[in-house]
């Protein structure tokens, strides 16, 4: 769900989904880096060409400037996910930009801000013409692009010698390996990865139980059970309004993205388009141009043809189809975890009667539907600019955010304080913070003991509590992160089931570079029109030209990067 919340939604595939930082066992509590006000002079020596050496002398990583320095940023934004938010805060008032100010005399000057769903094409704009700030959360293919431009500045110094303990935890989380992904040639550190558990990526399904109710049906287990469900909910008018204007299940345009999308049925059905999994012969195989996949687009298209899914889905984005679902006219969707928390809530907002449940995939052809698992997730890669003069600032940035997220600052660290997280870059999280959460909520609800808990769990305790009260207003929070059967109560039990994983974790090979957007345009082309109506055997085309096209030159290398990493473990 963090796509929807931070500025990198689209690249990361979303932001959605990363929320919170903390710890739960003794090894993983947060040092205490009490801001004192000690002073610490900014390096100056980081755009050397030669790779720095740790410094011998300490310092403090949360050290105050003597003097103001100013950070420029980019940003898209949402509005606040917290309602208590004051309606006067702006990115440039946010609690933690003022705070920071305070703390570290580091002054934040956004070049631009705009809506999050206007992002990508914004900082497209920038990247053309050159004019980059000095902090970013990128992407992986945009850092390899920034690499090989020699934009970005070298972190080894501004890294080892300020970042703090916490930080380096969540950094060097997998012992370092993904680290050494954002290094040069010569071991310098050009990126921090911030990483997220991977089975977030897990896909469910959520559907309205009162439209179940409604039609005198069962919760669907087989694929086939899905599909009759799916056509009553278009046929049988389950809103009782007397219209025909519902859908059965919802996706958007972008059949493989980061939610509302077709990811859920192509896993059922044992297909993983846009992912590199083991083959028979133990060899890495792409996902979309198998078996599977053919016959998982021929049920689509067989949906389409039902009117199961909407008419007009090829013409309509993410935000079309959660105008839809907010409208209540959706009752079946795949998915992730964070569903209820936008904009699930949002529709039962306008209709208090919308029950959306969690299940796991449905069978198919009598075996399990498997989901998808990464084997790294990755949501962004923290970076600064090499014309930036202080780029250790950066990494004290970072150490400020997880720095607020300590149970002293619980009073401050409030959204009614204006303070908006989702709007503060660079943002590191604890990978396992979501599980953490669930857990530790749900033993505190148990117990009422609550000392132990940081402020962002403690506030997802204060509005669990509330909701168990009665207070509706905290449904979705509950269903998603608290909920033993709700979204990351099912991801939880999911993760002691079968699952498939994307065994690919490497950087972009060079024809993925070169080709690889021309070959998912292709994809994406290719997919849809056999949706809509094209013959299913304009798959074995597409397949052929796929490969022809770079997809075996992106075969062997990305089998190369497999058995190289296979010798390294």
């Amino acid at each position: 769900m963090n796509r929807k919340y931070g500025a990198i939604l689209v690249a990361a595939l979303l932001a959605l989904l990363t929320l919170f930082a903390s710890a739960c066992s003794e090894q993983n509590k947060p040092e205490s880096n009490n801001a004192s006000g000690k002073e610490n002079k900014p390096t100056t020596d980081q755009n050397t060409n030669d790779t720095p050496a740790v410094s011998n002398e300490p310092v403090d990583p949360l050290g105050k400037y003597p003097e103001t320095i100013t950070v420029t940023q980019v940003m898209g934004f949402s509005p606040p996910q917290d309602g208590k938010t004051p309606k006067s805060i702006t990115p440039e008032t946010n609690g933690y930009v003022t705070k920071l100010k305070e703390m570290l005399n580091i002054d934040i000057k956004y070049l631009w801000t705009v809506p999050s769903d206007q992002f990508e094409q914004k900082f497209s704009l920038s990247v053309a013409s050159g004019d980059l700030p000095d902090v970013m959360a990128i992407g992986i293919t945009d850092f390899e692009k920034f690499k090989e431009d020699g934009i970005l500045a070298d972190l080894t110094d501004a890294y080892n010698n300020y970042a703090s303990p916490r930080l380096r935890q969540y950094v060097e989380q997998d012992g370092g390996a993904t680290l050494n992904l954002f290094k040069d040639e010569n071991g310098k550190i050009l990126g921090l990865p911030n990483f997220e558990d991977p089975y977030l990526s897990t896909q469910i399904l959520w559907i309205r139980q009162d439209w179940l109710t409604q039609l005198n049906l069962e919760v669907p287990q087989t694929l086939e059970e899905l599909e009759m469900v799916a056509e009553a909910f278009v046929k049988q008018d389950p809103d009782n309004n007397g219209k025909d204007d519902t859908v059965g299940i919802a996706i958007n345009k972008d059949l493989i993205t980061w939610g509302f999308d077709a990811r859920g049925l192509f896993h059922t059905m044992g297909a993983y388009p846009k992912a590199w999994i083991k083959g028979p012969d133990g060899k890495l195989i792409a996902g979309e141009i198998q078996p599977e996949t053919r016959k998982a687009l021929e049920k689509l298209q067989s949906w389409y043809q039902k009117g199961i899914l909407d008419k007009e889905f090829a013409y309509k984005d993410i935000n079309k189809v959660v105008e839809d679902v907010v409208a209540g006219k959706v009752g079946i969707a795949f998915g992730e975890w964070w569903y209820p928390e936008w904009p699930l809530n949002l529709n039962r907002d306008k209709d208090p009667k919308a029950d959306w449940q969690a299940y796991v995939l449905p069978s198919y052809d009598g075996k399990p539907g498997v989901p998808m698992i990464p084997k790294m997730r990755l949501s962004s890669v923290a970076v600064a600019n090499k014309d930036m003069k202080n780029p250790e600032a950066m990494v004290k940035m970072a150490n400020f955010y997880l720095e607020m997220q300590n149970p002293e600052y619980k009073d401050i660290n409030k959204p009614e304080n204006g303070f908006v997280y989702t709007w503060y870059q660079p943002r590191f999280y604890n990978p396992t913070d979501i599980a953490d959460g669930y857990t530790t909520v749900n033993e505190a609800l148990k117990t009422g003991k609550t000392d132990t808990l940081d402020p962002q769990h403690l506030s997802l305790y204060e509005k669990a509590k509330k909701y168990l009260e009665g207070d509706q207003s905290h449904w979705g929070m509950y269903t998603s992160r608290v909920d033993e059967n709700g979204g990351w109560g099912l991801t939880q039990k999911i993760k002691e089931m079968p699952v498939i994983f994307n065994e690919f974790a490497g950087s972009p090979t060079p024809t993925q570079i070169e080709k690889g957007a021309s070959l998912d345009k292709l994809t994406d082309e290719t997919f849809t029109e056999i949706i809509v109506g094209s013959p299913i055997s304009d798959f074995d085309k597409y397949a052929e030209s796929w490969k022809k096209l770079g997809g075996n030159d992106i075969s062997e290398e990305i089998n190369a990067w497999y058995e190289k990493t296979l010798q390294n473990q």
